[in-house]
């Protein structure tokens, strides 16, 4: 399985260290070739409209956008949620979201760079017997999901790691966490 990491902004190296301990060789994603080439994809945490322009910018909105139509098995982080997203509520005009997830998302919905947090969030996959160690970073905010997304995990009512088809979207940072289990968890999906 070769894993590629979108590494155009934002936090693609720690995402790269945590496949790496998994024993996973992940290749970074820049070009269209190098995401033709890729069985899984991480989009990572980061600044949403750098990464949404710099897609554009290297040709890349267009392949992903395919990519994602065909199934492709995705992970998205932070901004990387608000890229798979259906919707951006105050998101800037023309912002590229593909809509692999059906939800509505509000970016820095927890805050500022001020207000980051962590906080334990249970999540519902089989055999997990505690709660992972969420790491909240000007973290975008769920406002609502359609009916084909499963919500895993949820803070306060609201949710914060979706599934839909083979894209999975965290609010928060598992790449941040001293826990593989996320990142494990998305590489064994069929």
């Amino acid at each position: 399985m070769k894993v590629g990491v979108l590494a155009l902004q934002g936090a693609f190296g720690l995402h790269e260290r945590v496949l790496n301990r998994l024993g996973v060789a992940a290749v970074q994603v820049r070009t269209a070739q190098e995401l033709a080439e890729v069985d899984r994809l991480v989009i990572p945490g980061g600044e949403s409209t750098a990464i949404s322009k710099l897609l554009d910018a290297n040709g890349l909105a267009d392949p992903l956008a395919e990519r994602l139509a065909g199934g492709l098995p995705v992970l998205g982080t932070c901004a990387g949620l608000i890229l798979l997203a259906s919707e951006v509520v105050d998101g800037y005009p023309g912002q590229r979201c593909f809509g692999a997830v059906d939800a509505a998302v509000r970016r820095n919905g927890y805050g500022r760079q001020a207000d980051s947090f962590s906080a334990p969030v249970a999540v519902a996959i089989d055999g997990w017997q505690s709660a992972f160690p969420g790491v909240f970073i000007r973290a975008p905010v769920v406002e609502s999901t359609g009916a084909e997304v499963e919500v895993m995990a949820e803070l306060d009512g609201v949710p914060v790691l979706c599934r839909q088809g083979s894209a999975v979207a965290s609010s928060f940072h598992p790449e941040l966490a001293d826990d593989d289990r996320i990142h494990r968890w998305f590489l064994e999906q069929e």
